[in-house]
């Protein structure tokens, strides 16, 4: 059955305060798993499985699948849909309240999930930031987001800097809105982010790159030596001999600033910057 046949039979309704769009579409299940290259050696964390259609597919996949679903209306229907699977565990609970780490046994994991859209944004940060990250996200979230992701210097944002510090995210498919139900009013994406092993960028810490990086976006419209030196209580004329001193030219904007050159920026603060 698909989605809305699953919840007319306990006359439930999708939540609006929950994004819930429930994607039914068999091809781009299919494709989102392939993306995902999963194996039976496998551990995988889906969030917000719904009604189960992808944690099926995860499930025959061989790979150990813990599903979290954070709408207990849900329970009795992932119960009977996947019934006939001893390689997954439902996990009543909100994923961004979620010890993700405790969720997976400390083991290697990758995630797979259809993202609400109003959360996509937390859920990456938390993913990303914690200590036990995964190796591998295959994401569906909304369209405009998956090219912020994947935004080259020139176009970027905090969020594609946040997530391509990461990782190396790719867009895999553009998804009609017809694939969801009830149909979203954009088009959506399937993002594959792959999370380096070690990090990519040298920087004093984790926590300083983006304190430079949150205050050089403080201000998008304004150069760089404008709005770094207000996200970090400097004049300009300081902030623009810092950036000039990191080898970049303190008129630019933020958003035209590679990795390598924020990583170089951040040096150059937490240097001189106490």
């Amino acid at each position: 059955m698909n989605p809305k046949q699953l919840l007319d039979t306990l006359q439930l309704q999708p939540k609006k305060s929950l994004g819930q769009n429930f994607l039914h579409d068999p091809g781009i299940l299919d494709k989102i798993v392939q993306a995902a290259e999963l194996s039976p050696q496998d551990t995988v964390l889906e969030v917000g499985p719904g009604t189960g259609a992808l944690t099926v597919r995860l499930a025959q996949s061989g790979a150990q699948v813990i599903a979290v679903e954070v709408d207990d209306r849900l329970l009795p229907i992932l119960s009977d849909q996947l019934r006939d699977f001893s390689n997954v565990r439902v996990v009543k609970e909100d994923i961004l309240n979620a010890d993700v780490s405790a969720l997976v046994g400390g083991k290697p994991y990758s995630v797979v999930a259809n993202l609400p859209y109003y959360i996509t944004s937390a859920i990456l940060r938390q993913l990303l930031e914690t200590s036990h990250k995964p190796q591998r996200l295959v994401l569906t979230i909304q369209y405009e987001v998956a090219e912020r992701l994947v935004a080259k210097p020139g176009d970027l944002s905090l969020l594609g800097v946040s997530v391509q510090f990461y990782g190396k995210p790719s867009i895999v498919a553009r998804l009609n809105p017809a694939v969801f139900w009830p149909r979203p009013e954009v088009d959506s994406a399937i993002i594959r982010i792959d999370v380096y092993q070690q990090p990519r960028y040298e920087v004093p810490g984790e926590q300083e790159f983006f304190r430079v990086v949150r205050a050089g976006f403080s201000q998008k419209r304004k150069q760089l030596k404008n709005s770094l030196g207000s996200g970090l209580g400097l004049s300009n004329p300081v902030a623009a001999a810092l950036i000039t001193s990191a080898g970049i030219d303190p008129m630019r904007r933020a958003e035209t600033l590679s990795l390598d050159e924020w990583a170089a920026l951040t040096q150059v603060v937490a240097v001189k910057v106490k």
